[in-house]
């Protein structure tokens, strides 16, 4: 029986990565992060949880990647820490990995393959085909294991005219549909979204009509991972004359790694270094940057700073935000136009021409041609929120499938596939693993709370000096605030005495141990605290033994 088994992507946006298993053996497709919450304090990235690997590391055979999205291989350096597995995909992908890693200090098996030819890693063949998407060299896969066939679509959509020539392979879906697939596994990202998902070339002449007008300089603010955009950016630049600066680092290392790639051709003397931008009239220059979700230290938000005080945008200025907002990220975008504007910057958003941003991701009438191309057996709607899900699988029955043959599952489900018949098998350990880009360590739920307590309710730290040998108080305990009121502040001097009545209160051997001793100092913090102000600010003590 070959099972597929969701450890991130679905039930979500984001984090994506699936397992299948067969002859007792996993193979495992992409590995990617999603992004913090402004309540998850102190977290770079949110990783799957890989438990249910680690119980047999030695099932797992490898990795195939999708595309060179952070929310497919963004958590691929987690994983190779666990398993020593080949990775495969496109060179650009691999490219993109290798970097992750070699920044990461690690290094691991690498395997290019190409649309159309077919690899076997393990009990399972391979067979990756062209699809369009907001990045180069993206793919979907054929799988199959177990006598199924097992069609994955990555994220794609369906541009007849895709700025690189390359569009989703229909005549190889069409073909397959014709052999026979067991099962379709498509991206359900725009499954609300009617119609058609507009081609990237209604961007590049939006950008054109808006360049045209203006007299200063131009910036247009994307994601760093779209080379697409960027590509006809570069051309649009070298077309109206004007030099092109790149802002971002993820934006500059997708550039060079592009280039590397040979996806990527800039005529010399197009690029602009930054220190040279005083060298060149203002209408004469175009800057991509990073930035279009209001982050800080972006490449826009350098551009808001003045760029070092060589470029402080103004009046006959115009930034393009080209992406739409990630829902949560609408005030620090605003915050950013607002900025710009009051400058007397040009300021032009996807809510005010449409034209200025596409997706990269099919709409309901692309997932629909998908599915009556194919013909599947059994229908697995991907990549998506439940209210995604449930839309692609409402899809899937309209075009004739019936319920039998469509099954929505979220992170941790267990699915079977044998004999045509989908079968519910339970599920795994899933969940969420919150970390920094620069520490190898997890941070835990338990200290996200402690950081969300901290940041509403402030901070008191209580002191007590103690005798290393027995109780005796050598000094009258101290308190300390951070992130509190003048009131809250106020409160402190109480606080310190409310701390050393409760630590008096103790016999003289409770108070030489040292978790007594702190429990006391502080209960005797909080008692004042919620009697003086009805206040709970977070106490951390300290006991010092002299």
């Amino acid at each position: 029986m070959l099972k597929l088994i969701p450890l991130g992507g679905l039930g979500e946006v984001g984090r994506n990565l699936m397992v299948l298993e067969a002859n007792d053996e996993r193979l495992i497709v992409d590995c990617g992060v999603s992004f913090p919450r402004a309540d998850q304090l102190g977290v770079d990235v949110i990783a799957p949880d890989l438990t249910f690997l680690r119980e047999r590391p030695e099932t797992v055979k490898g990795v195939v990647l999708t595309h060179a999205h952070e929310d497919h291989l963004g958590a691929l350096t987690l994983l190779l820490r666990d398993f020593d597995v080949p990775v495969l995909g496109t060179p650009f992908t691999l490219a993109a990995a290798k970097h992750r890693l070699t920044e990461a200090g690690q290094s691991a098996e690498l395997r290019e393959f190409e649309p159309r030819a077919r690899v076997r890693v393990g009990s399972f063949e391979v067979e990756p085909f062209r699809v369009t998407h907001s990045i180069p060299d993206a793919v979907g896969l054929v799988l199959r294991a177990e006598g199924q066939t097992v069609v994955h679509t990555g994220d794609f959509k369906l541009d007849g005219l895709p700025i690189d020539g390359q569009p989703t392979d229909l005549s190889r879906l069409e073909e397959l549909g014709a052999e026979g697939v067991d099962v379709l596994l498509s991206d359900s990202t725009n499954s609300e979204v009617a119609g058609t998902t507009g081609s990237e070339r209604v961007v590049e002449a939006a950008f054109e009509r808006w360049l045209r007008t203006c007299e200063g300089a131009a910036a247009i603010a994307l994601f760093g991972s779209h080379l697409h955009r960027v590509v006809h950016a570069v051309g649009l630049a070298q077309r109206l004359g004007r030099r092109v600066v790149i802002l971002g680092r993820s934006l500059q290392r997708n550039v060079e790694l592009a280039q590397s790639a040979q996806l990527l051709r800039i005529p010399d003397g197009v690029l602009l270094s930054t220190d040279r931008v005083a060298e060149v009239p203002r209408s004469k220059l175009l800057i991509l940057c990073t930035g279009a979700q209001g982050e800080v230290r972006s490449g826009l938000s350098s551009l808001v700073e003045g760029l070092g005080g060589q470029l402080m945008l103004g009046s006959k200025d115009l930034v393009i935000v080209s992406a739409r907002a990630i829902p949560g990220n609408e005030p620090l975008i605003g915050a950013v136009v607002n900025r710009l504007l009051a400058r007397g910057v040009t300021v032009v958003t996807p809510a005010m021409d449409p034209a200025v941003h596409v997706s990269g991701h099919a709409s309901r009438d692309e997932q629909r041609k998908v599915l009556e191309v194919t013909r599947p057996k059994a229908f697995v709607p991907i990549h998506g929120e439940v209210r995604h899900l449930r839309r692609h699988a409402a899809l899937a029955q309209d075009v004739g499938l019936g319920g039998e043959q469509i099954r929505v599952i979220t992170d941790g489900d267990v699915l079977g596939f044998e004999g045509g018949r989908l079968h519910d098998l339970g599920r795994v350990p899933s969940g969420l693993k919150y970390h920094r880009r620069e520490s190898p360590g997890e941070i835990t739920e338990t200290t996200l709370l402690e950081r969300r307590m901290i940041a509403e309710a402030g901070l008191v730290t209580i002191v007590a000096v103690l005798q290393r040998l027995g109780g005796r108080v050598l000094h009258t305990p101290t308190a300390h605030g951070q992130g509190l009121s003048s009131d809250e502040s106020a409160v402190l001097s109480l606080a310190a005495e409310g701390a050393a009545l409760e630590l008096k209160e103790l016999t003289e051997a409770a108070r030489g141990d040292d978790q007594k001793a702190r429990e006391a100092l502080v209960r005797g913090v909080r008692r004042v605290y919620r009697q003086v102000l009805g206040a709970r600010p977070t106490v951390q003590a300290v006991v010092v033994r002299v």
